[in-house]
């Protein structure tokens, strides 16, 4: 008996289609949360007279809540203060947060705005809260509040 020649398929196997397709999408989705968002953030530099400024700008009230987020993961919330004693406005303050895991080593570092353009800056002599929402900590986490330094300032 004599077998018939197996036909060849054309084009593309599907699952290499189905994740052609995937990639499109999520690409054009970060393009489109970078139209909507303004683009990449711009990181806000330390100058040197920015990093001379720091001493005027004083956190406090620093307080941290932790909550069961979902299995294996909490949601941690850091509130506080931030007071400008200074004699300049700012118009936007970063904080890099560094948490820790149970060893002491670096588990992963956050930079944060806590004083922001769009919500009017700083102005000498005032004080303003903020709230920083933390979900990615995992559980090595040493539980402890992260060490917050003054990484950018915008006059």
């Amino acid at each position: 008996m004599l077998e018939q020649p197996k036909a060849e398929k054309k084009g593309l196997p599907m699952a290499l289609m189905a994740s052609v397709a995937a990639a499109l999408l999520f690409g054009g989705g970060v393009a489109a949360l970078a139209l909507l968002t303004g683009g990449p953030k711009q990181l806000v530099e330390l100058t040197p007279e920015a990093k001379a400024y720091t001493r005027n700008l004083q956190l406090g009230g620093v307080e941290m809540k932790a909550t069961e987020a979902y299995v294996g993961n909490a949601l941690v919330e850091i509130t506080g203060k931030i007071t400008n004693n200074g004699p300049a406005p700012v118009k936007q303050v970063d904080l890099m947060c560094v948490f820790y895991d149970m060893a002491g080593q670096v588990l992963t570092r956050e930079r944060v705005a806590i004083v922001r353009p769009s919500a009017g800056g700083l102005a000498p002599g005032a004080t303003k809260g903020f709230r920083l929402p933390f979900d990615n900590l995992g559980q090595n986490w040493d539980q402890r509040v992260p060490q917050m330094v003054i990484a950018g300032i915008v006059f």
